[in-house]
């Protein structure tokens, strides 16, 4: 916008560009100071030879790992990370409901009792999966169980947060209308607003579901089960082959997952 007798930009006008430069300087200096950050020490020499090693190992993937009747394969890996991840999500979706009314602010008279559950529920979600894994190897011993506990728990702090944002978006007229009519607080929560927040709380369940997959995938490596442990012994023994086999399982697994749970969110939605 320009003055209308000089014909010079207005002041909110120049406010505006030197704002946007300021911001694209900060950004730049962050740039900068990341990349100062970095510690490159140059290409090792047997980078080309790996590489070659592991792009044949992809190319001819091992086909006999597929299945084995008598020992650990990959469809048994796939398996038991998928049934992981299924269990992960069941538990993590269940206990995260209390949570997440405990952190909404329009189920509680005072913001106190929402902002502490909002604070348990980042408390809860800061660790990654792989170190809550690890601390219930520690727990619990190795194996599916602990993989289960630690998809478990870290889904429970982001689930609580999205069911959160739900229930503080929901429709009052029908909670201030059972109200007005003598319902009690059990029959609010029953009639009016759980009916509005199931649907998108199955959703969001699903959307975590496929997060966990992919999750799930890696467990494994720290001992956690699933597809992770034969993929990190493959890894070891540069058994490229075999990592080929495991990768491309884990690839179709995962897009197979992402059609029918898009398919079953559909439906919902």
């Amino acid at each position: 916008m320009t003055s209308p007798l000089s014909g010079k930009p207005s002041g909110s006008v120049i406010g505006s560009r030197i704002r946007f430069a300021l911001i694209t300087l900060f950004i730049i200096a962050v740039y900068y100071w990341s990349v100062q950050g970095m510690q490159f020490e140059g290409i090792q020499g047997t980078a080309g030879t790996v590489s070659r090693s592991i792009l044949q190992g992809f190319l001819h993937p091992d086909w006999s790992f597929v299945y084995i009747a008598e020992g650990e394969d990959l469809l048994r890996g796939l398996l038991d990370t998928l049934v992981i991840s299924i269990l992960g999500t069941v538990v993590a979706a269940v206990v995260c409901i209390p949570f997440a009314f405990w952190a909404s602010t329009n189920m509680s008279r005072q913001l106190a009792v929402s902002g502490s559950g909002k604070i348990v529920l980042s408390v809860i979600r800061v660790f990654p999966e792989i170190i809550v894994a690890i601390l219930f190897i520690k727990a619990v011993g190795p194996g599916s169980f602990a993989g289960v506990l630690a998809l478990g728990i870290h889904s429970v702090g982001m689930l609580g947060k999205l069911y959160a944002e739900t229930i503080e978006s929901i429709d009052r007229g029908p909670q201030e209308a059972l109200i007005a009519s003598g319902a009690n607080r059990l029959q609010v929560l029953r009639y009016a607003v759980l009916p509005q927040v199931i649907p998108q709380f199955l959703s969001y369940s699903l959307y975590r579901f496929e997060i966990n997959i992919r999750s799930a995938t890696t467990l494994g490596l720290v001992g956690a089960g699933g597809i992770g442990t034969p993929l990190i012994f493959a890894l070891q023994v540069r058994n490229w082959n075999r990592v080929g086999i495991i990768l491309l399982g884990i690839i179709v697994l995962i897009i197979l997952t992402d059609l029918v749970s898009g398919w079953v969110r559909r439906r919902i939605i």
